[in-house]
């Protein structure tokens, strides 16, 4: 191919940022000298312009119907406007087209209902912003919904999850077809990260359950993050509680999903992530400081929770951060995630 064919779905109500964090970071790639280069178009129902759920306007370069294959990659915005995106005959229909003609098919946060409706997900493992994940699941029992990730690979479909996900998702787009230097140049001038890894969790433990409901559970949480490093035990949460541990595991699964001791593991590893790209401390004061121990005990926890090593997950992420700062690679060079 000259040029890798691009083409962005959008419809009435579609999230802008979800079409434009993927053709800004393409047309970004083009300037640093993408090979082959990228032609992105937004295609739409008769190739109409619609009105993104900003109430911002967007012209599309293309109609839906009449864009033909091949192409490289196909990709599904999402949007306020899914449901009657996904309930539109045409829509789904020349997308599932036009999925049979792409080297590579995407859907961005709710964009994931779309593939859906066209028969594209069945079976396969995705994900999609997390506050629709169940609802997603609940509509299409053939899709295996998991509402952590940032965005999955599954054979040539991959789903991201709410608007600024787009990004990491292009950008590994754009790795994957250039290389990871130039995927580095990208993210400099974007000032975003390189690339998060894909599995890394979409909410903050530290953001999802700030208020907690309850003030018993709002003190035993406070009481989790402010003292990591300390013995964070059951026994010991209970007595600061002052309730028994079986009741104590109640609050926790009824307020928060997790039991204490799994939320403590996360609270610890999401702690030890954000010293890894903000400090120089070596690994072992990190695990001590985040109450893990030892190293392994915290490369356990990390991969569990990240899919990746922490020592990786410092190179790539510190690597992005100092090239944004203009301060160069902090690590040598990049490893693919």
């Amino acid at each position: 191919m000259e040029v890798r064919r691009v083409v962005v779905v959008a419809y009435e109500a579609a999230g802008l940022l979800d079409i434009a964090c993927v053709t800004s970071t393409l047309e970004e790639a083009n300037w640093h000298g993408a090979s082959p280069p990228y032609e992105v178009r937004v295609a739409t129902p008769g190739g109409r312009a619609v009105t993104c759920g900003t109430g911002l306007t967007v012209q599309a370069q293309r109609a839906l119907e009449r864009i033909a294959g091949p192409l490289d990659t196909l990709v599904v915005s999402g949007g306020i406007g899914h449901e009657d995106a996904a309930a539109n005959p045409l829509i789904v229909a020349h997308v599932r087209r036009l999925a049979r003609e792409s080297r590579r098919v995407a859907s961005v946060c709710t964009g994931a209902y779309v593939l859906a409706a066209a028969g594209l997900l069945g079976g396969r493992r995705v994900t999609t912003h997390w506050q629709q994940a169940q609802a997603l699941a609940a509509r299409f029992p053939e899709v295996v919904v998991d509402p952590d990730p940032i965005f999955i690979r599954d054979g040539n479909v991959v789903t991201s999850a709410g608007t600024t996900a787009a990004l990491d998702l292009t950008l590994a787009f754009v790795e994957e077809d250039n290389g990871a230097e130039l995927a580095r140049m990208v993210a400099r001038n974007l000032v975003t990260y390189l690339q998060r890894p894909g599995n890394q969790a979409q909410m903050s433990m530290f953001v999802s359950v700030s208020s907690p409901a309850g003030g018993l559970m709002k003190q035993v949480v406070e009481y989790i993050t402010g003292h990591l490093g300390a013995d964070l035990t059951t026994p010991v949460l209970a007595g600061v509680a002052g309730v028994s541990e079986r009741h104590l595991t109640r609050l926790f699964l009824k307020h928060l999903g997790h039991t204490p001791g799994r939320f403590v593991r996360q609270a610890r590893t999401e702690a030890a992530a954000q010293l890894l790209v903000s400090t120089s401390l070596p690994m072992v004061a990190v695990a001590v400081r985040c109450g893990f121990g030892t190293a392994e005990t915290l490369r356990q926890a990390f991969v569990d929770r990240y899919g990746v090593p922490p020592s990786r997950y410092r190179l790539t992420q510190s690597s992005a951060i100092g090239a944004g700062l203009g301060r160069g690679s902090a690590g040598g060079e990049l490893e693919r995630l």
